[in-house]
């Protein structure tokens, strides 16, 4: 009877020792399946129409869409329907395609039916054309249903470290694993401790120090592969001989770029300077950032702190390799790399980013196009799609951009807000990022794909209990990570870090149906979390 039932989910692999398969036996499921269904219909016998529906959810669950037709076996005496099935399925944006008949082999048989028999076959049809209409009547309210349904996302509070810090999830892997950059603010709003933390299915992992108190990690960097490898920066116990604060902690402190491998904790050089930082790194164990020369930068203000001139760097085999900057500028940063090599960045002065860059896999930059005010870039996927943002044409903003095939696309913002950045960009060419108010203020996290921008409080289920506010990064699995306010209870106010992951479900309520004005952030948190957004920019 289940026969037409097909499970076609995609699991991690045998060699993810973090997760088994939940399913084992397709007559598991089918045993399972009946005895429910016996439960649900009581004892009368009926027939079972079913057939798997995918998910687009990636989550590693076993989902199926069940279509049960009250059905007497006295009304389907000979007929084939014992053996054809129902499908409704669905585009990526849950509207109805259409319902498809399946007839698979055909059971009445060859024979001359006798008056008799003729008769209860009529009957039998009649009866099935009093079912018709209300049976079509279930299909075509379903794929309304369905029409309106919205993908959501469940949310996963990663919270705080301790008490008083404030949590952004920056970076994530394929398999949902995080890396959380856990922060403590004075009270007049300064960044005074700051811990990076990986995440594993419900458990946080503090990374070690390079020597010094605190470690971080860079705007929308972060990154951790898929070997479960993580990059950041860090204080070492040695004061700066130049008076620096790279890692922004205020304690002059040398701040080193670091690698954190199968649980070792390990400084990259630099270029010759006392300071660097890492933002990003692939599969490959290629890794990107910006490293110090050692050479006072001329186009520092005379007041600067860190005024060194910092390079984009690539790390490869645990050596440093400066990458070119555009034409005369003196500075610049990688912010990330795909698998193939690709790096994006900036290039610029001490106080400006002038050019968003992208280094193809033999080291050479091309500037991307901008608006003519200059950018930064972000994000790459393996497809070669570039995302970041791009100043407007006055200069007195942003916008979030999208570059592939040389071209330049604005996505712009949300129509509520003033600014936006876009930070991470899947295969499937979905773009996640933030929004800002016109103070500046970090407003709402977004996602945009088929050409609309969406803000993701309304696909947060209003049971998450968080108002999301920044989104960094988007996995090929759909999860997405960033940091959200906390609406009610005990932790009102506080800005915790979030993994949301995509599930095909229906929403009753939205943190934007509850949430009806926007919560404000702690003093200061949106410019601790930006706190170097390219050299000079949300400086102290």
């Amino acid at each position: 009877m289940l026969d037409h039932l097909k499970i076609n989910r995609k699991f991690p692999t045998s060699g993810d020792s973090t997760f088994s398969n939940l399913i084992t036996s397709r007559l598991f499921v089918y045993g399972k399946l009946e005895k429910r269904l016996v439960g649900w219909f009581g004892r009368r016998p009926r027939r079972l129409l079913v057939r798997h529906s995918p998910s687009h959810s990636e989550t590693p669950r076993p989902l199926c869409r069940v279509i049960a037709i009250n059905v007497e076996h006295h009304m389907l005496p000979q007929l084939s329907l014992s053996r054809n099935v129902f499908e409704l399925s669905a585009n990526s944006n849950l509207k109805c395609k259409r319902a498809k008949w399946y007839v698979t082999s055909p059971v009445i048989s060859a024979r001359r039916l006798s008056p008799q028999e003729k008769r209860g076959d009529m009957n039998t049809l009649r009866r099935l054309r009093n079912l018709w209409i209300p049976c079509v009547t279930t299909i075509v309210l379903g794929c309304f249903s369905d029409a309106v349904a919205q993908v959501r996302y469940h949310v996963e509070d990663l919270g705080t470290l301790h008490d008083g810090f404030f949590g952004c999830t920056m970076g994530v892997n394929n398999h949902g694993w995080t890396e959380t950059q856990y922060g403590l603010l004075d009270a007049s709003g300064k960044l005074e401790k700051g811990r990076v933390a990986i995440n594993v299915d419900g458990f946080t992992f503090p990374l070690p120090t390079l020597g010094g108190p605190n470690n971080w990690d860079n705007p929308f960097g972060g990154e951790i592969n898929d070997r479960g490898e993580a990059v950041g920066y860090s204080e070492t116990s040695v004061l700066d001989p130049d008076g620096e604060d790279v890692c922004g902690f205020g304690t002059h402190l040398t701040c080193s770029a670091f690698l954190w491998r199968n649980g070792q904790m390990s400084a990259l050089p630099t270029l010759g300077g006392n300071n660097g930082q890492a933002s990003a790194m692939n599969n490959r164990g290629q890794i990107t950032g910006f490293a110090e020369n050692g050479i006072v930068d001329s186009s520092c203000p005379s007041n600067t702190t860190n005024n060194r001139i910092a390079l984009p760097v690539l790390w490869e085999d645990g050596k440093a390799r400066a990458l070119p900057t555009v034409g005369s500028d003196p500075d610049g940063e990688a912010n990330a790399i795909n698998d193939q090599g690709q790096t994006v960045g900036y290039s610029g002065t001490c106080t400006t980013a002038l050019h968003p860059v992208l280094w193809e896999k033999n080291g050479t930059a091309f500037p991307l196009p901008d608006l003519g005010t200059g950018g930064f870039a972000f994000g790459i996927n393996n497809q070669g799609q570039i995302v970041g943002d791009v100043a407007s044409t006055d200069g007195t903003t942003f916008y979030a951009a999208l570059w592939q095939n040389g071209a330049l696309k604005n996505l712009k913002t949300l129509p509520e807000d003033f600014a936006a950045i876009a930070s991470g960009i899947n295969d499937k060419g979905q773009v996640v990022g933030s929004t800002l108010d016109a103070s500046f203020n970090w407003s709402n996290a977004f996602i945009w794909q088929d050409g609309v921008m969406t803000s993701l409080k309304t696909l947060f289920p209003a049971s998450s209990n968080l108002y999301p506010t920044m989104a960094n990064q988007i996995n090929e699995r759909g999860q997405i990570v960033g940091m959200a306010t906390v609406l009610s209870g005990p932790h009102t106010g506080e800005t915790h870090a979030f993994l949301a992951t995509p599930v095909d479900e229906r929403m009753d309520k939205s943190v934007a149906d509850v949430a009806t004005t926007q919560p404000k952030l702690p003093a200061n948190v949106g410019r601790q979390v930006l706190r170097k957004l390219g050299r000079g920019r949300f400086e102290q």
